[in-house]
């Protein structure tokens, strides 16, 4: 009888250890999380410009980067020095880019800008914009300040 009241308090210590660990362990993890939220929804007030793009490239593919990366240097470096605006090229096919890409709707070539303010996203599709004007860097870049500009004043 000694033996099973040992094993019973034994158990029981144990439950109550486990259950303690586990309630530490949640309470932080879930804190730090909604710290972070919070920090990122209230500071993050910028615009994006996210070139998605496949493996495999045509001309034009290739030209829209080009493009719009000629377009950010030659018009915008002072708002990507202050960190209003930036430049991103996401390979679809790459594995840890497919959720990325879903959100956006993104199956291979698609340019986006992404506009942020406050925390809160709104993505502007220019994929048909940019595959009708690709290849043409005087009309492509004319049309990428204007639409950037725009939204920049929106900020």
């Amino acid at each position: 009888m000694h033996n099973k009241n040992i094993k019973y308090t034994i158990m029981k210590k144990f439950k109550i250890l486990s259950l303690t660990i586990l309630s530490i362990v949640l309470f932080s993890c879930s804190g730090k999380a909604q710290e972070n939220q919070s920090k990122v929804d209230k500071s993050i007030s910028e615009i994006e410009l996210i070139d998605f793009y496949g493996t495999h490239r045509c001309v034009t593919c290739k030209a829209i980067e080009a493009n719009a990366r000629y377009t950010l240097k030659t018009y915008f470096e002072k708002e990507i020095k202050e960190g209003l605006l930036s430049f991103k090229t996401i390979n679809v096919d790459d594995e840890k880019n497919y959720k990325m890409a879903e959100n956006y709707q993104a199956a291979g070539t698609a340019l986006f800008i992404n506009v942020i303010k406050n925390g809160k996203e709104t993505h502007i599709d220019l994929t048909d914009f940019a595959f009708a004007n690709g290849r043409d860097q005087e009309e492509f870049s004319k049309e990428l300040k204007a639409k950037i500009e725009t939204e920049l004043k929106k900020l």
